[in-house]
């Protein structure tokens, strides 16, 4: 019965590999940080980990974790509303909710789950969702499970957003979803105009903050500070994956009408485990250090500003960039993967992104900056680039 097919997906994983796009996985063997060893027992600096603030190996939040695991367990073997909420989940949705200025919020096991949830319960074929063209994958999963009418506008542009409007006011209820920050360029949403078309039409917003939340503005609360707009954005979703810590979690934060729905409807949330005890315990002590001290986010704004004026002087073509993503734009996908394999020989663990991730003749190399670099880590890096490039033909 398999043979067929079997000759069918070996044919389609040849055909990736000849064109330069079979994505192969590196090993690390030691704990995310800046300084991580590969299988090969190499030591290098990692420059791709959505590691922003440098907790991933933080030891408060390792001993917050263990601390949990004492008092609260391994796991909790349930869903939600059956008998898998303890009072280290309702503490963190309130920290949560306090970080970013909002009613409520609903935990998740991913973002993923969080975009992938939240449209269906709320929404019907009577409404519209219209999506920026360059959201989140879980964002454009999640509208495919809703049946309201669809709209799409190109990436920060508001003309077209604005007539998306203007033809959805055939629709009962309009949400307008957008990436807080869009992954793979860095560019941030332009969130204070959107709140004005949302006003003007009669529109609620949502943002995705998985890239911004403790990145973006003088705390890290997100674009919407960022745009002097906390606590004002209906939904929010985020991640305690990447800035926050970067263990697992996601997460839907707003109006309290909305969280409440969501928890009775939203199908990941309710066919899906509680996210663990220890990672509730961890996500909690950092949101604390986050409403201690502010040094983390200076810190990752100083080496982002500093890393992307070095890089634009040597010559590189970079996105503009608002956030801690610096795209190294290199348009080949064959080029991408080989600049990354001779980056990693220089000591440098970046890797290419190229089709399907990105448009073909659109590929790049991601550099994620983060708190956790020191000035020697990107003087590091930045001498791999410029000598790489060279030798590749990137730079003249």
């Amino acid at each position: 019965m398999y043979t067929d097919f079997q000759k069918f997906l070996t044919d389609e994983l040849n055909a990736i590999k000849e064109a330069g796009l079979y994505k192969e996985e590196r090993i690390i063997t030691t704990p995310q940080k800046a300084a991580i060893k590969v299988a090969s027992g190499q030591e290098v600096i990692n420059f791709c980990a959505n590691n922003y603030l440098g907790l991933s190996d933080n030891k408060e939040l390792i001993k917050a974790a263990k601390e949990a695991l004492d008092t609260h367990g391994y796991g909790m073997s349930s869903v939600r509303f059956i008998c898998g909420t303890q009072d280290l989940h309702k503490k963190l949705e309130a920290k949560i909710a306090e970080f970013f200025g909002t009613e409520d919020t609903i935990l998740y096991a991913a973002c993923f789950d969080a975009n992938g949830g939240v449209f269906e319960p709320l929404l019907n074929e009577q409404d519209a969702i219209i999506s920026d063209a360059l959201n989140h994958a879980s964002i454009i999963d999640g509208v495919r499970l809703c049946k309201a009418k669809r709209y799409r506008y190109a990436n920060a542009d508001m003309n077209e957003l604005e007539e998306c409007l203007k033809l959805a006011q055939a629709q009962r209820h309009r949400i307008i979803v957008t990436d807080g920050v869009f992954s793979m360029d860095g560019n941030v949403a332009p969130l204070d105009k959107i709140y004005e078309l949302a006003n003007k039409y009669n529109a609620m917003v949502m943002v995705d903050e998985s890239h911004s939340a403790g990145v973006v503005g003088a705390t890290g609360r997100g674009v919407t500070e960022l745009h002097n707009l906390r606590g004002k954005i209906e939904i929010i979703t985020g991640t305690l994956g990447k800035a926050f810590g970067g263990a697992i979690g996601g997460f839907t934060t707003g109006k309290k009408e909305i969280i409440a729905m969501l928890r009775q409807r939203s199908r990941p949330y309710l066919f899906s485990n509680s996210i663990p005890p220890m990672v509730a315990g961890a996500a909690i002590r950092m949101f604390d250090m986050m409403a201690e001290t502010n040094a983390l986010q200076d810190k990752l704004h100083a080496n982002t500003d500093y890393f992307i004026k070095k890089m634009v002087e040597a010559g590189f073509d970079i996105k503009p960039t608002q956030s801690a993503i610096c795209a190294v734009m290199l348009y080949d996908a064959k080029l991408s993967q080989q600049m990354a394999d001779r980056l990693l020989q220089e000591g440098i663990y970046v890797v290419g992104f190229y089709y399907p991730v990105v448009p073909k003749d659109q590929a790049r190399i991601r550099v994620q900056i983060s708190a956790g670099h020191e000035k020697e880590h990107l003087d590091k890096c930045i001498a791999a680039f410029v000598k790489v490039g060279k030798e590749l033909g990137v730079l003249k």
